[in-house]
């Protein structure tokens, strides 16, 4: 008995790239801009999946150019996005890299809580906290990037 193959409908995975000044106004511009291409491809402004990713973004760009700037480099910032289909459910990937090698953050299960009244130390600790995964991997060109998804369920 052969087998019929059960056709699928093609999925669409939508993707933008765009580097950034390691300034504050260059992580600025990426957190805007991306909630602007979240909202051409289905994601509300101020939906729970727009808000999510928005934090997620502000705190890894803020991350990139605080810990990881090099003086004249950029850091990039990366979204893709597989909907959500009968089969599957949707993916919002999120990656900011950033050509710092050598100041890599402790990766998920290994980060500590900054004590009371501490100034800083809790963005990863946030992004833990609203990430369905995330991990935190070397460049091909020197660096890191820190890799994070959100599953979508609207």
């Amino acid at each position: 008995m052969e087998a019929i193959a059960t056709p699928q409908s093609p999925v669409t995975v939508r993707v933008f790239v765009q580097r950034f000044s390691s300034t504050p106004r260059g992580a600025r511009l990426a957190r805007h801009l991306a909630l602007n291409v979240l909202h051409d491809w289905g994601i509300p402004y101020r939906s729970d999946a727009s808000e999510s990713a928005e934090l997620i973004i502000a705190e890894l760009a803020a991350n990139a150019v605080t810990h990881g700037r090099v003086p004249g480099r950029d850091f990039e910032l990366r979204l893709s996005h597989t909907p959500v289909t009968r089969r599957a459910r949707g993916t919002l990937r999120i990656e900011v890299s950033d050509t710092l090698g050598e100041r890599r953050p402790p990766g998920p299960g290994r980060l500590v809580a900054p004590p009371p009244g501490a100034d800083g130390g809790r963005g990863l600790v946030l992004v833990d906290a609203v990430a369905d995964r995330w991990v935190v991997v070397d460049r091909e060109i020197p660096g890191k990037t820190v890799r994070v998804e959100l599953d979508m369920s609207f």
